[in-house]
């Protein structure tokens, strides 16, 4: 019997997959704790529906990630750090305090979670800094370090 999986089952396969099980599992597992239903010319057709409006989403997000992409490129975020003598900082410069100051700058909000820093920014001066946007792209954005 072919079932059409609503929920990741073990060893069986992932939300959305066609499998070919025993008609007792089906009957007995599957439909019965609503993990999957009967794959009726109906159910099939409203699967490769969703799956259609999945794919067009996933387009749009990704042309959406390339657009504000662009726009990130084109951006220069200034944030200050407090120095001492010989321009010796204190501290760095976090995730945190870029998202803000891309917020009063530009007005816009940025995820801290996906801005990349390989090394904690430390001293002055103008640094590039990775923002993975979509797992297929990743943006540039500069930030400028100043004393306060």
């Amino acid at each position: 019997m072919k079932v059409i999986l609503l929920a990741d089952v073990k060893a069986l396969g992932k939300k959305g997959d066609v499998v070919e099980v025993s008609e007792g599992y089906a009957r007995n597992m599957l439909l019965k704790k609503k993990l999957g239903k009967e794959a009726t010319g109906a159910n099939l057709n409203d699967l490769k529906l969703q799956n259609q409006n999945a794919e067009k989403i996933a387009q749009e997000n990704y042309e959406a990630a390339v657009e504000f992409a662009k726009e990130l490129e084109e951006w220069k975020i200034e944030t200050t750090i407090k120095t001492g003598k010989d321009g010796r900082s204190f501290g760095s410069v976090s995730t945190k305090e870029i998202v803000e100051a891309a917020k009063k700058q530009y007005g816009k909000d940025l995820d801290k979670k996906k801005i990349i820093l390989e090394d904690p920014i430390r001293g002055l001066g103008l640094y590039e800094v990775k923002i993975k946007l979509h797992p297929k792209v990743t943006a540039t954005l500069k930030v400028h370090v100043a004393e306060a």
